[in-house]
């Protein structure tokens, strides 16, 4: 596959004829929608060749909640090694507290296609935040942690699941030890049963950088503990911060640099971001607020705005300003040319393979390019 910038007067039908490929292979590869305008910018993802088995394995899995759409999730399913249902939480006592939605027809649906269906375990309290006093409570009293571990193993045998993902945040530094412990601890009453045990881990770039997101991640500890690991590889551009790139690839390098030295390469699966954000400018720390935005829906704005997409050479991503009602707007977002180049990271370090966070939102590029570039693993 070939990526394509537009260019000033370009239009689907001349992009297809200079390529000898029909025009309906660029409408499906681009999800175009009638009457199929670009951006000037926008990057298209065309298929000008043979078909040919990619060299490079690669794990993929996807993050998704109870309520996604099935005919997205079904979409989606052929391109994932592994569903990770979010979430199921769980009290101070180590009572595992499920979905408030049914996910039967995620796992049902995950199962049939040979993907491996994850309960996703997270502290989040009853207003759907991050709670670590949760954390604290279970990883530091026996009799809970072991009331939570016997809970884990009979849900996943009860419903179908294959695997457990521990997505823990603003663990306190006190709990840097205990929280590895539990980890493992997790790792080993599960598989002996053939599960298998990853841990999500927050983006450091050394092991004394500061900050709750990251002191209670020990990256030496949980890359032992855990079977594999999830980098989370995105919100430099966030909801509270200045606009920039979700997943600049000089950042996202340096935590995979950091990673490395201290986890097996081959347990490591990089964050990828499935979503962008729009900005008002002026940004106003502490007031402004940025909305998300798919990827498709970001360049609908750029051409409803008729202008420009732009794209920043360090960060390695699309974005774009625009006015609308005397009030000016910025947007970051993803494309095929910022996706290839965190793809690249892959074979560059010997990673094991991706987590997209998340997978709600079907975004038919992103899908072809990872097909066309790694032989993605199934169980």
């Amino acid at each position: 596959m070939e990526i394509y910038v537009v260019k000033p007067g370009d239009t689907v039908d001349s992009i297809a004829e200079s390529y000898g490929i029909p025009v309906s292979s660029v409408i499906y590869n681009n999800q175009l929608v009638y009457p199929y305008s670009l951006a000037v910018g926008q990057a298209l993802l065309l298929s000008v060749g043979e078909d040919s088995e990619p060299s490079y394995p690669a794990w993929v899995n996807g993050y998704a909640y109870p309520f996604i759409q099935q005919d997205v999730l079904n979409e989606t399913l052929p391109y994932l090694s592994s569903l990770s249902v979010f979430s199921y939480g769980f009290t101070t006592e180590g009572d595992l507290i499920p979905p408030t939605l049914d996910d039967s027809f995620m796992i049902n649906a995950a199962l049939t296609e040979g993907v491996r269906p994850v309960l996703t375990l997270t502290p989040l309290d009853s207003n759907g935040n991050f709670n670590n006093f949760l954390i604290t409570s279970v990883v530091n009293d026996q009799a809970a942690k072991d009331n939570l571990l016997n809970n884990l193993l009979v849900t996943v045998q009860e419903r179908g699941f294959q695997g457990v993902d521990i997505d823990f945040e603003y663990i306190r530094p006190e709990d840097r030890i205990p929280f590895a412990d539990f980890v493992a601890d997790v790792r080993n009453f599960l598989s002996p049963y053939g599960y298998h045990v990853s841990v999500a881990l927050a983006p450091k770039t050394s092991d004394t950088q500061a900050g709750l997101l990251y002191e209670g991640k020990d990256y030496a500890l949980l890359g032992e503990a855990a079977d594999s690991v999830l980098l989370m590889t995105y919100e430099w551009g966030y909801t509270y911060g200045p606009p920039m790139a979700v997943a600049p690839v000089n950042k996202v390098r340096q935590v995979v640099e950091y990673a490395v030295t201290r986890i097996n390469p081959a347990k490591i699966d990089l964050g990828i971001p499935n979503y962008g954000y729009e900005w008002t400018l002026p940004f106003v720390q502490g007031s402004s607020r940025a909305t998300t935005v798919s990827n498709q829906e970001a360049v609908r704005i750029a051409i409803e705005a008729g202008v420009p997409i732009q794209f920043d050479e360090v960060a390695m991503s699309p974005f774009f300003q625009y006015e609308k009602d005397g009030q000016l707007h910025e947007v970051w977002f993803e494309d095929v040319r910022s996706y290839r180049e965190k793809f690249s990271l892959l074979p560059t370090y010997g990673l094991r393979g991706m987590g997209y966070w998340q997978i709600m939102r079907f975004f038919r590029p992103n899908w072809l390019l990872l097909a066309d570039t790694f032989r993605i693993q199934k169980d």
